[in-house]
């Protein structure tokens, strides 16, 4: 491997990791997006990149995958769960309203990174 496929992939782990970092903080009953969470570290246009980081979080319980939606409150990422309905039974059981099948009431619960959490933490996160 070079030293830029190197540097590359350290760049695109350090991301997840601060992707990870935002996602622990969602509380419970509250969702959030890609975007989001994208725009909240300093990457407004990354939200697909937040995407590749919620896909690869496999069997890590310490992240809370399933409190991530697309913008409109669609359970994209149920595919990268155990089964196609956990990620709908994880939010189910935290009291999380759906408007539709597979589409969470973002109006009621959406949670908004950039108005939850403190300067401070996106400062350590942001470099």
């Amino acid at each position: 491997m070079s030293k830029k496929d190197k540097s590359s992939l350290s760049a695109k782990l350090d991301f997840f990791e601060r992707v990870y970092a935002v996602v622990r903080e969602i509380p419970p009953g509250r969702v959030t997006s890609y975007g989001m969470i994208g725009e909240f570290l300093g990457a407004k246009s990354s939200a697909r990149m937040v995407g590749y980081a919620m896909n690869a979080v496999g069997d890590r319980i310490d992240i809370p995958a399933h409190r991530v939606v697309n913008r409109s409150g669609l359970l994209t990422g149920k595919f990268h769960f155990e089964t196609q309905n956990t990620m709908k039974e994880r939010l189910l059981s935290e009291e999380i309203e759906f408007i539709q099948e597979d589409q969470v009431n973002m109006e009621k619960h959406c949670w908004i990174p950039s108005d939850e959490l403190p300067a401070a933490f996106r400062l350590a996160l942001v470099r």
